[in-house]
């Protein structure tokens, strides 16, 4: 959006001005070599008053001293300008820091205009393109100096036009190959508005009924980036202070020059954060999955607007036998490489969780791909599997912080969790420990921004956050434990305005567990009687939980899906049947060979179980194991 601003800092009234006119040559000098100021000396001098560009650079009565002060002192002007340009991070500061530098110093008002969108990187430019005007500042009386200027003054306010709107200019110009504003912009040098070129193009790039100032007191200025022009700049004079010279041009083209390359540098580092921070957020799971026994919540918050990208990650994977495995790591640095590697280990902890490895040996496996992707590629993180049935977690841990665990009755410890070495050292074991995981209670995973900072060590951190976990289950009671959303929120809220050093990934799993009345476990021998056998003892589960009409479904099901496990295992099967929100059946075996569903034709006797599962199945799937696989299917509890 344009801004017009209305005053401009250190701006003196014109009455002071008018005084300084008739100072001293030696108190001209003196403010003109302030470091504060670093301005052209005595910009608004009027003509002939010995002081102004005509006295110093006129042809006859040349002073060489006069003209050596002037000349450092534009010098020092734009060694000032630059470093206020260069200052700025962000396309809007830099454009802020052109006009803050040139108003009122060099010019008393400026336009700049930038193509629209702006080009990134090798984007081929396309023709025509729009220029749209991204600020416009210039120099104007308060209401109070207005009131007390003389009318003179007053008349000769510096702006395009006394009378006219705050909208000097056109929003938006189109430039059209071949035209005379394209011409100029392609000459890449700055011109003076009177010049022919620049008496075609400014029409052009400030709309129709537009005027600007006569003789040397409008330049148009070309933003050139790396590759293209980007831009333009148009400075401008009032009547009440000199001309632009042929020197001034120099001027211009270095503040063209040194914004152009600034608001090169903030595109492509804009696209560069972008991108790095789409990456590292597609990374990321979209939503929790919700397996049985276990509700989930996460956040993530990235470091700094300035420094978004990191390698935390968090993420939650369900497990044969209605577990889930737990994971949250972090990835030392702050790159689109350290989100890239984060990419890569949670991928590689997806597979090795598929596989249904033993915590350690997951971290095993994630260090072993951490030294393949580079020597210096060093994690940290933490795998831990949930079994609702056995109210039990088992957690290994590669030098990440340990986790939390919020009780019931409001009672918060920090595991006691080997550290381990960190993922990429190599040549490391790790080691897992298996922990009750009461009903009721709060696992609290998360990374180390949320307890390190510059103001705490680690330790310190997690005290405060154990503290902070405590205090919020008291005031839910002992009986209830505090919404999940909500605790995330309050533990988010304990971080200062000096502990956002790092990014945040926190993963936070209440622990409902699945009650023994609502599991049924057997062991079949694979014979031909054992899917007889289990349509009996799927028959009466059902019926002491009150799922009778479930009873021809899950039958028919049972019986399809242990069929399929004798006839290719060689150890006993396991059945076993969760009834929760829904029912679920699972079959296991020792045989690795995951069945697939396929069309049979009509002389075959086989191949069609698994069309009928997945009709009548709300949900089903197969998981590959270290010792076999395990079948599953899912049928709504309708009974309930």
């Amino acid at each position: 959006m344009t801004e017009h601003p209305t005053s401009h800092e250190g701006r003196q009234p014109l009455a002071a001005r008018s005084q300084e006119r008739t100072r001293p040559r030696q108190q001209d000098a003196a403010s003109a070599a302030s470091p504060a100021t670093a301005a052209i000396p005595n910009p608004a001098a009027a003509p002939g008053s010995g002081t102004g560009p005509a006295a110093s650079t006129g042809p006859a009565g040349l002073d060489p001293l006069a003209a050596a002060r002037r000349e450092g002192d534009r010098l020092r002007f734009v060694g000032a300008a630059t470093r206020r340009i260069a200052r700025g991070i962000d396309l809007d500061e830099i454009v802020l820091g052109l006009c803050r530098a040139s108003v009122p110093t060099f010019s008393d008002a400026i336009l700049v205009y930038l193509r629209d969108p702006l080009p990134v990187g090798d984007e081929r430019p396309v023709s025509p393109f729009v220029l749209r005007l991204r600020r416009s500042d210039r120099l104007r009386l308060s209401e109070e100096e207005t009131e007390s200027a003389p009318e003179t003054e007053r008349l000769r306010l510096p702006v395009i036009d006394p009378h006219g709107d705050l909208t000097p200019a056109a929003e938006l110009c189109e430039v059209r190959s071949g035209g005379a504003l394209a011409e100029v912009l392609r000459g890449v040098r700055p011109v003076f508005g009177d010049s022919a070129a620049a008496r075609a193009a400014l029409p052009e790039l400030l709309g129709t009924g537009r005027t600007v100032p006569t003789g040397h007191r409008a330049i148009l200025a070309p933003l050139r980036g790396r590759r293209r022009v980007i831009g333009a700049a148009v400075f401008l004079r009032g009547t009440e202070r000199p001309s632009f010279e042929s020197n001034d041009l120099l001027v211009a083209a270095q503040l063209a020059t040194h914004t152009a390359l600034g608001i090169d540098k903030a595109v492509l580092y804009g696209r560069e954060a972008y991108i790095a921070d789409e990456l590292q957020r597609t990374m990321l799971p979209d939503s929790l999955p919700q397996p049985t026994g276990v509700r989930l919540a996460s956040r993530y918050l990235p470091a700094a607007e300035t420094a978004r990208v990191g390698g935390d990650w968090y993420d939650a994977i369900p497990l044969p036998g209605s577990r889930v495995a737990l994971v949250v790591g972090d990835v030392m640095g702050h790159s689109m490489t350290s989100a890239a590697i984060m990419g890569q280990l949670r991928t590689t902890a997806q597979t090795l969780a598929g596989l249904d490895l033993p915590p350690q040996e997951v971290l095993h496996h994630l260090d072993e791909q951490a030294q393949r992707l580079g020597s210096d590629r060093m994690a940290t993180c933490l795998y831990a599997v949930y079994d609702p049935v056995a109210h039990r977690i088992t957690i290994a841990n590669a030098g990440h912080p340990p986790p939390v665990l919020l009780h019931l009755g409001g009672r918060a410890e920090v595991l006691r969790v080997p550290a381990g070495a960190p993922i990429g050292v190599g040549g490391v074991d790790f080691e897992a420990v298996e922990l009750d995981a009461p009903a009721g209670a709060t696992l609290l995973l998360y990374t180390d921004g949320l307890v390190e900072s510059r103001l705490r060590d680690v330790w310190t951190g997690i005290e405060q956050l154990r503290e902070r976990l405590a205090a919020t289950a008291r005031l839910t009671g002992p009986d209830h434990s505090p919404p999940l959303e909500a605790l995330c929120d309050d533990v988010l809220d304990m971080l200062g305005p000096g502990d956002r050093d790092d990014d945040i990934a926190l993963l936070a799993a209440r622990f409902d567990g699945i009650a023994p009345s609502d599991v049924a476990y057997w062991h079949l021998e694979p014979e031909e009687t054992a899917p007889g056998r289990a349509r009996r003892l799927a028959r009466r589960a059902l019926s002491r939980w009150g799922l009778d009409d479930l009873s021809d479904s899950v039958e028919l099901l049972v019986s399809e899906v242990v069929t399929n496990a004798v006839r290719y295992a060689e150890r006993p099967v396991t059945l076993r049947l969760l009834r929760t929100d829904i029912l679920r059946c699972e079959v296991g075996d020792d045989s690795p060979q995951l069945p697939r569903q396929r069309r049979a034709r009509d002389m075959d006797e086989g191949g069609r179980g698994l069309f009928l599962v997945n009709r009548l199945a709300r949900r089903w799937g197969a998981t590959r194991l270290s010792t076999g696989k395990v079948v599953w299917f899912e049928m709504p509890a309708r009974g309930q």
